[in-house]
């Protein structure tokens, strides 16, 4: 395995079990990584310069959040990416998302932490830092609900919509007409109109998925 693979892994984490966790997530998201990409422990260890412990526990944790698939004969690798994953995993946003943004608004929850991730979307270096300022901000949206199940169903969601997100922009780059959806959303938000914000975050996701199906899907 070729060193580039991480070279933008973080450097600034204490734990060394996150900063393995991130580096691989940062591989996976920028395609240096690439779908179907067998992740073999001490390979990955060598590159990071620690155990197989780290990187043991850090596929298991990308198995759970749905970035790694796990085979009992095949190992570890990057999970594919399809039409299929994205209409289930933007089926479900669409079904819940717009409920937890319009009680988000409704209860006047700070919304501070969407206009910090929209400024770190736009000064993004790279897709996968860009997926997850994105994904940022729409946590931000809907964190402050009021329901902690509802938050917790969403966030499940949240590593393969940036893992869905990295993929389609290799094809097709609308990232910034997504940003400037972001923008709006944002700003019927902030201005307390739940009911406009939340339509334009269905119009929004709808969106995307609509723009991956004309690019020729995934």
């Amino acid at each position: 395995m070729a060193s580039p693979v991480f070279s933008g892994q973080p450097r600034s984490l204490s734990s060394r079990g996150t900063v393995v966790l991130e580096a691989i997530k940062h591989a996976i998201l920028t395609g240096a990584l690439p779908p179907g990409r067998q992740l073999v422990e001490t390979e990955l260890a060598q590159q990071l310069g620690v155990s197989k412990t780290p990187v043991r526990e850090a596929l298991k944790t990308l198995a759970g959040a749905g970035l790694v698939t796990m085979s009992e004969y095949k190992g570890a690798t990057v999970r594919t990416v399809d039409d299929a994953l994205m209409e289930w995993v933007y089926d479900l946003r669409l079904l819940l998302e717009p409920e937890a943004v319009t009680r988000t608004v409704e209860r006047g929850a700070d919304l501070a932490p969407a206009a910090e991730a929209l400024r770190r979307a736009d000064a993004a270096a790279d897709r996968a830092e860009r997926s997850l300022a994105n994904r940022d901000f729409h946590r931000a949206l809907y964190a402050g609900c009021g329901n902690p199940l509802l938050v917790s169903t969403l966030d499940s969601l949240r590593d393969q919509t940036a893992l869905i997100s990295a993929a389609a922009w290799e094809r097709v780059p609308t990232w910034e007409a997504e940003a400037d959806e972001h923008r709006e959303i944002l700003r019927a938000a902030e201005a307390g109109s739940a009911a406009e914000a939340a339509e334009l975050l269905r119009a929004h996701v709808c969106g995307f998925v609509e723009r991956v199906r004309a690019g020729g899907g995934l």
